[in-house]
This record gives structure tokens, sequence and C-alpha cells, in this order.
């Protein structure tokens, strides 16, 4: 899909607007993703961004949570890419790393360690259906047993619910459902869910989606 992403994201500036209010949203279940998912034993947690445009929605709150978390956020486009990296400068987020990469190739993972928290907003509404099933199906190799998956989706332009199929999907590959966020005012959708299957640590290959 051929969008100006960069453009885009200026809609989060605007107080009220549908992303605006989708980013409370998402900060606030990744707030408690952070107090609730599994961690290693000294307490730290690995975040995973896929698709992580300027890291508005990760980056503040791991500034604010502790500085234990070490986080991942894989980004196309290389101006966004350039504006998370010194947002997470800018908050002194020596364990952010911000790569340049395609999010729906498997090499972006190969060197990845399993994440506690992993996000894949702004993500479903852009893909195929079949990339859809084949990203949610790939998600428990990318997650520690007990890791938690944010996501989101916006109803459809003729009223349809996408979301209720991903949430079935999520169902189907082994996670249970935490929350489910669906204002009746707004068409976004905000998804977390907890992988409660057994995790899946084998290396991924080919593409996962086109974004």
């Amino acid at each position: 899909m051929s969008r100006d992403w960069v453009h885009w994201h200026q809609e989060y500036d605007t107080p009220g607007s549908s992303l605006d209010r989708r980013l409370e949203v998402v900060r606030r279940e990744l707030r408690k993703a952070l107090g609730t998912s599994p961690a290693e034993p000294d307490g730290t947690r690995r975040v995973i961004s896929i698709c992580a445009g300027e890291g508005r929605d990760v980056l503040p709150v791991i500034a604010e949570h502790d500085r234990r978390v070490h986080a991942l956020l894989i980004e196309l486009d290389p101006v966004l890419a350039r504006r998370a990296g010194e947002t997470a400068d800018d908050l002194g987020l020596s364990r952010v790393e911000v790569r340049t990469a395609d999010a729906g190739e498997a090499d972006a993972y190969l060197d990845v360690p399993p994440a506690h928290v992993l996000l894949a907003c702004g993500v479903f509404g852009n893909i195929s259906a079949a990339d859809v099933r084949r990203t949610i199906a790939a998600l428990p190799t990318l997650l520690v047993p007990g890791g938690i998956v944010i996501w989101t989706r916006a109803r459809g332009d003729n009223g349809t619910e996408p979301a209720q199929e991903i949430r079935a999907l999520f169902a189907e590959h082994g996670f249970t459902e935490l929350s489910f966020t669906a204002p009746d005012d707004a068409r976004f959708r905000v998804g977390m869910h907890r992988l409660a299957g057994a995790a899946r640590h084998g290396a991924l290959s080919g593409r996962l989606f086109t974004f």
C-alpha cells in the first residue's frame, strides 16, 4: 500500500483525533503489559515494536516505566526511523535500538531474542488477510512463554469489524485475550493477548507480510 507515512503521522499531533486517542489506549495497555508480562530473573523485559514509526507508543512509556527495558523498534521508513532514534536519545534510552529494516521480512528477526512484549500497531489494517494470518501464526516464535502482544485494527469503512477475525486468529494460535478496546464513537480497536500456548523458538523464514 502506497502512502506518505511521514505525513500520516501528523494526525498524532491533533488532540482528540482518532490516532491521538488510539495512542493513549496503546500506551495504557503497554504500561499494563510491562507490569504483568514475564521478565528475566533480574527484572529485565524485552520489547519488540514492528512497523514502529516514530516510536510514539513505546518510547515515552519505557522512559516513565523503568530502565530495565530493552526495546527493538523496526521501521522501514528512514525518516521515521531517524526520528525514533532521536527521541530515544533525547529520553536517554540507551537500551533502545531502532533498526531501519523491513519488519515483514523474516531476516529482520534473525538475531533477535524472544520478546516479553511485542507491539503490532498500525500493521494489520495495511496488509492482506493472508499476511495477517501468516503473521499471527508466526508471533509465538518471537515471544517468550506468557509474552504479550498489543495490536490495533480499524473498523471497516462499510461498518465491518475485521478485528473480530484477528481476535479469533489469536485464539487459534494459542493466545488468551487480556483486553479489547472498541469505542463506539471511533473506528480504532486495540487488542492485548497473552501467549498461553507453547512458544516456538525455531527460525523464521521467508516473508511474513508486505506492508
